[in-house]
């Protein structure tokens, strides 16, 4: 029986690299390919830039698939990461939301540029080192499970997959703990086990996102107000892509109390602030459903929800408002509900569907 062939996403991390290993372990014919998705041709600035974007990556993945006896391939996606990727993170900071690149970037890029690629030269799946776990539901909808352990599990930023690519996806290490992964590369000998997990942005070399677009855009950054949610105008902010909803520190405004960024109004130029409790609210609409483990909402139902990626959740009962848009009431107020972002719901442990944050009223 012929061995049925994975590609395997390898960014050169540790988790990618366990992933082609236990894939080879159960007998799959397992090639090993890099996404080149970075942009500069700077090879000194790229090396230095290190992730899962740097020239780094490829040494390093190279190395372990050397080490596993695997095919080792890079992949060109630059063209597909800047149009979807980089494009709409500057586009939506414009537009005054907060964007989250990584769930574009897997959507578009790690699954559907990678998986059309993949079955191009043949293969029957793609697999990645995400801490998550593909699941058929009784209903015959494919959908994610959390992962082990709830601290790593990554979930939340691929809500957006479709069906057909969760049919083409394999995820092995959603069963194991970070522990249990860096043990399996100590005993396997890769280089990798203790490499620490990228962080932040890739794209955004020293963190600044602000500094990033003004230096990808022909846009005129203009400085506007400050106003309260009354109107009154309390001071002058910098150019709306230094700001997001929830911003607390770096405001500049002296008022006697904490204050938070309440909206964006990128009509107006305006940036409204406002006391903790005015940066709460019990409702959050969203748009750009993608439906997972349910294929419909037919009626309001009670779930847990995430609103964005380090949030611990809370359980809200969500209806449908339109042909493309939810609205979710929490049991008890949220902070920060930011345009952008994705609220994701969970029936039990698994994705039931998720959409992008419109806003909280």
């Amino acid at each position: 029986m012929e061995k049925k062939k994975v590609v395997v996403g390898m960014s050169g991390g540790v988790d990618s690299s366990v992933a082609a290993y236990l894939l080879q372990k159960e007998g799959y014919d397992v090639i090993g390919v890099t996404m080149q998705i970075w942009q500069d041709e700077d090879e000194i600035k790229v090396q230095e830039q290190g992730g899962c974007c740097g020239l780094s990556a490829v040494d390093d993945a190279r190395r372990v698939a050397a080490s596993l006896g695997i095919p080792y391939y890079v992949m060109n996606f630059k063209e597909d990461f800047k149009n979807s990727v980089i494009d709409y993170f500057i586009n939506e900071y414009l537009d005054g939301k907060t964007p989250n690149p990584c769930i574009a970037c897997n959507r578009f890029v790690k699954w559907e540029s990678l998986l059309k690629r993949s079955m191009d030269i043949g293969a029957d799946y793609i697999a990645t080192g995400h801490y998550a776990k593909v699941h058929c539901l009784e209903n015959g909808r494919l959908t994610l499970k959390r992962a082990k352990t709830l601290a790593k599990d990554q979930t939340y930023a691929l809500y957006n997959l479709t069906q057909e690519q969760l049919k083409k996806t394999l995820m092995p290490v959603g069963d194991y703990s970070k522990e249990e992964v860096r043990e399996i590369a100590e005993k396997i000998n890769l280089q990798i086990a203790s490499k620490p997990d990228s962080q932040d942005i890739c794209f955004v070399e020293d963190g600044d996102y602000a500094k990033f677009i003004q230096e990808n855009t022909d846009k005129e950054i203009k400085s506007g107000n400050f106003v309260t949610s009354k109107g009154e105008v309390i001071g002058q902010h910098k150019g709306i892509i230094h700001y997001t909803v929830g911003q607390r520190k770096g405001l500049g405004l002296a008022l006697g109390y904490p204050v938070f960024v309440l909206e964006i109004r990128p009509d107006t130029n305006e940036i409204v602030v406002g006391s903790d409790e005015e940066s709460k609210s019990y409702y959050v609409r969203a748009n750009h459903v993608n439906f997972m483990g349910a294929e419909d909402i037919d009626e309001e139902e009670e779930v847990f929800a995430k609103i964005r990626y380090n949030h611990r959740g809370a359980m809200c009962r969500v209806k449908r408002t339109g042909e493309d848009e939810i609205l979710c009431v929490f049991q008890e107020a949220q902070r920060a509900i930011t345009p952008g972002q994705a609220i994701v719901l969970y029936r039990e442990d698994y994705i039931l569907m998720g959409g992008t944050i419109i806003g909280n009223k």
